[in-house]
């Protein structure tokens, strides 16, 4: 961690794992939190007062689509639609990726017979523990919060109902008395809370009171335990193996690993890592044609 909290023993639970992002925002009890959340992204006008968490598996019209769903989906008391995912290592089109999924929202709202195709606004929200590709060629990458909508080539709106809203957060970089927004706490919170080993004085009010309650790992049964842990070594190994991949430009290197343990016998080992490969993305002919397994070996996986 970069900041003054020194790492210990965890107390808190990390939020980038599929188990505590749940169990921070997705839960029905998670609600006022992820109410103060989407609030903090969103402008005046546009303020949430209650939502309803909506079953994700209803958005996908194949078996595909709902194997690979948001993490969450829910809809405000005004009918406006919000998916919301933690996104934790790179992919081969993400954005292609999100903007696919941003068409599920879109489409449940068709009507039988008659209608005037007037929509509710979708907003499609990904807190991202990775930076785009996109600004490479820049000195700095130093943008956390990106808003895009649909616009013309004046720069102007040409439709206003569909947002999506990346959060870079390699990028906050903010230490507690540099915090000016409630974004800046929320994205602090997310950044830093496996590191926290008391409250900081900056998160004093209930929402907050109420995350860090249900963050506490000694206040966890057994079963909840083993889910967490389960979930935490599945984020570690993605990311070690992400990590690497991307790390200045060494995916060619997984793969000479992967072929040479195939050639020294360590099947198992490699197909470990191709199953791992598969997760960010990878499609199946690029890892047939780079360690010469089967589409039956990689299918099975």
């Amino acid at each position: 961690m970069q900041n003054q909290y020194k790492r210990m023993k965890a107390k808190y639970i990390n939020p980038f794992t599929d188990f505590g992002f749940k169990k921070i925002f997705g839960e029905e009890a998670s609600k006022p939190l992820l109410i103060d959340f989407l609030n903090a992204l969103l402008p005046e006008n546009k303020q949430i007062v209650d939502l309803t968490f909506k079953n994700t598996e209803q958005l996908g019209q194949t078996d595909l689509d709902r194997k690979a769903i948001y993490d969450i989906y829910c809809e405000a008391e005004n009918g406006e639609k919000f998916i919301v995912e933690l996104q934790k290592a790179k992919q081969n089109y993400f954005k292609e990726r999100t903007v696919y999924y941003s068409t599920f929202p879109i489409r449940e709202q068709a009507e039988k017979g008659e209608w005037n195709y007037n929509l509710q606004s979708v907003y499609c929200i990904g807190i991202l523990d990775f930076t785009f590709d996109d600004y490479e060629t820049e000195p700095e990458k130093t943008e956390v919060l990106h808003t895009i909508k649909l616009k013309n080539q004046n720069g102007k709106t040409f439709y206003d109902k569909l947002t999506y809203i990346y959060l870079e957060m390699p990028n906050f970089k903010k230490v507690e008395t540099e915090l000016e927004t409630r974004l800046d706490q929320w994205l602090f919170f997310i950044k830093n809370l496996e590191d926290f080993q008391e409250i900081p004085s900056i998160f004093k009010d209930e929402v907050f009171n109420t995350a860090f309650e249900k963050a506490e790992l000694a206040k966890f049964g057994q079963s909840e335990l083993f889910s967490y842990e389960s979930s935490l070594k599945t984020y570690r190994d993605l990311k070690g193996v992400i990590d690497t991949a991307f790390d200045e430009g060494k995916m060619e290197g997984i793969i000479e690993g992967i072929i040479e343990g195939k050639k020294e016998g360590r099947l198992e080992e490699k197909l470990e890592v191709v199953l791992r490969l598969k997760k960010i993305g990878m499609d199946v002919e690029t890892i047939i044609a780079a360690t010469g397994l089967t589409k039956e070996e990689i299918q099975n996986l």
